[in-house]
């Protein structure tokens, strides 16, 4: 068996660690949410990205083989008391991404006020990811109060199963409206559908993310909470 030099070793060392150095870091899904300016905080709600959600082979691949891939987003308003925190006001949505291979295009749709509004169709899944990542600002408003409050986003990414594939045409054809009562959590069609489905994993490809922001206070226009 050859021996490998002594004096060769720290040139060794110096390659692997050079060659380390120029690989890419692989960039890892990310999701975020940030809060409104305090002058805003009763106007506007908070702007959540969830960027490089479409990331990791397994993934890719069972969007290549036609499953399509739902993100639930959830967004959710919390009231700092002295002993809890309770849910004072909730919102969610969807977004759908599919590979169309007659057209060999990725689309993107999210359910928007019950019906279904296309973000485009790529070529490119880079692009199908980025449209994913735009910026969303949530429909979710803080209000003036003796407490304090924080935003918490959640976000589940899952291959959908075969027994779905049906009902996801239906519903971006808006053909499926199930009744829903009450306005705590009003959610969204597809959200709200295929939880009441059997929707099943695909080897298990089920992803859970979640970010806050840090604790804010609400006050009026005279400057009292």
């Amino acid at each position: 068996m050859p021996r490998f030099p002594l004096r060769a070793l720290p040139l060794a060392v110096a390659l692997l660690c050079a060659s380390a150095r120029g690989a890419p870091a692989q960039e890892r899904p990310t999701l975020s949410i940030t809060a409104p300016s305090t002058d805003q905080l009763t106007r506007t709600g908070p702007v959540v990205i969830a960027s490089r959600m479409l990331s990791g082979r397994k993934l890719q691949e069972l969007l290549a083989s036609g499953f399509p891939a739902r993100l639930h987003f959830t967004v959710e308003l919390w009231s700092v008391g002295t002993w809890s925190s309770d849910l004072e006001r909730i919102v969610e949505w969807d977004v759908v991404v599919r590979w169309l291979a007659v057209e060999r295009a990725y689309d993107v749709t999210q359910m928007v006020s019950d019906r279904p509004f296309s973000l485009g169709r790529f070529t490119q899944l880079s692009d199908a990811e980025a449209a994913v990542a735009r910026p969303v600002r949530a429909q979710i408003v803080a209000f003036a109060s003796r407490r304090r409050f924080f935003y918490q986003a959640t976000l589940s990414v899952e291959a959908l199963s075969v027994t779905d594939l049906d009902e996801v045409e239906r519903w971006l054809r808006g053909e499926l409206r199930p009744a829903v009562r009450g306005e705590r959590n009003p959610g969204t069609v597809i959200g709200r559908g295929i939880r009441t489905l059997a929707s099943r994993l695909l080897g298990g490809e089920r992803r859970e993310y979640e970010e806050r922001t840090g604790v804010f206070e609400v006050r009026t226009a005279d400057g009292r909470r």
